[in-house]
């Protein structure tokens, strides 16, 4: 047997004012995002941003359903929309911020577990890196690939 470490490494900032400028307009379209959301039912408003390849940014905002689990998430919400209408573009960044009650929280919410496997497909179909910025009030987080959120990505059907 041996012994395996994961190591993960991730940047922290304590304010948008920090980032370098693309970053900080791409976490920025996260924050103004989530005020499209429809979230009836759990009042959490998660806004996602992605930037592509070209400098694009498609935006998207959590939906929840009465019949759930038929809503969706604001990470697949702007990552569909980005792949349907700029098919040859790569995602190479992707922000995300959510909201209760009208305030940015304070620590950055975390994408769902379905969410981190789409940006790896995403990722992977790219070529290349997907930055990840996670985006609180007090708090945000970069992480310089999928890979980073989501160790051991399943991409067992790769031949």
């Amino acid at each position: 047997m041996t012994n395996k470490e994961i190591v993960i490494n991730y940047a922290e900032y304590d304010s948008l004012d920090q980032l370098q400028e693309q970053d900080r307009l791409l976490a920025e379209a996260a924050v103004k995002a989530s005020a499209n959301a429809y979230t009836p039912y759990s009042h959490f408003n998660v806004g996602a941003a992605v930037r592509l390849s070209d400098g694009t940014v498609v935006t998207g905002a959590n939906q929840e359903n009465m019949a759930y689990p038929s809503g969706l998430c604001a990470e697949r919400t702007a990552m569909f929309h980005a792949a349907a209408q700029y098919p040859d573009k790569a995602m190479e960044a992707i922000a995300v911020a959510a909201e209760k009650d009208g305030r940015l929280c304070p620590i950055p919410a975390t994408p769902c577990g379905a969410c981190r496997q789409v940006m790896a497909e995403y990722q992977s179909r790219g070529g290349r890196a997907m930055e990840v910025l996670m985006v609180g009030a007090e708090k945000i987080w970069k992480f310089s690939k999928v890979d980073d959120i989501l160790p051991l990505i399943f991409d067992s059907l790769k031949q």
